[in-house]
């Protein structure tokens, strides 16, 4: 989320026309069109959505700060004399999600990964019994809260350093307390 994605087409020789149909999640499906024949390019999807460069050299879509709602179906259709070509593509965003770490009223540690698309995987060092919950929002991300369960006995060893760790396709993370 937030960076730029870049779609391929294949450049052939002798183009007619070019072709990139776009049916995101959110919103509306858009096209974006370029004809040889007269040099002219047109398109009903947002500024956000573009060729990378020129058509004519190089046929590449651009998301620019990619989100959500961008996440969908991308076709590439060329219309060469050679014949007709198509390049196919399933965009999904991933949203890195916001880490937090603090010690609830009962002085047990809490880790929460926050909107996160998929959801994130999280874990404790050192290795303890813990409790997870997942919420789900409307934008697809979700968020984990995660309880560090501790022995009344053993508070103090275990609670010393407790480092929650956090692992995600767009990255892992960790943080470490004192409850």
């Amino acid at each position: 989320v937030g960076n730029s994605s870049v779609l391929t087409c294949s450049l052939k020789p002798k183009i007619n026309m070019i072709t990139w149909k776009i049916w995101p999640k959110v919103g509306g499906f858009c096209i974006l069109g370029y004809r040889a024949d007269a040099n002219v390019t047109h398109t009903n999807c947002s500024n956000r959505i573009n060729w990378k460069f020129r058509p004519d050299i190089d046929p590449a879509l651009e998301i620019r700060q990619a989100g959500i709602d961008q996440e969908g179906n991308y076709t590439c259709e060329v219309v060469s004399e050679d014949g007709n070509f198509d390049n196919k593509y399933h965009l999904t965003v991933l949203v890195p999600p916001r880490l937090s770490l603090y010690c609830d009223g009962h002085g047990s540690p809490m880790c929460k990964a926050v909107a996160g698309k998929p959801l994130a995987q999280l874990s404790w060092v050192p290795e303890r019994n813990f409790t997870a919950e997942e919420k789900c929002h409307n934008n697809g991300t979700v968020t984990v809260l995660s309880r560090f369960m501790a022995c009344s006995t053993r508070v103090s060893n275990i609670t010393n350093k407790t480092i929650c760790m956090v692992s995600h396709p767009a990255g892992n993370w960790s943080q470490s307390i004192a409850c």
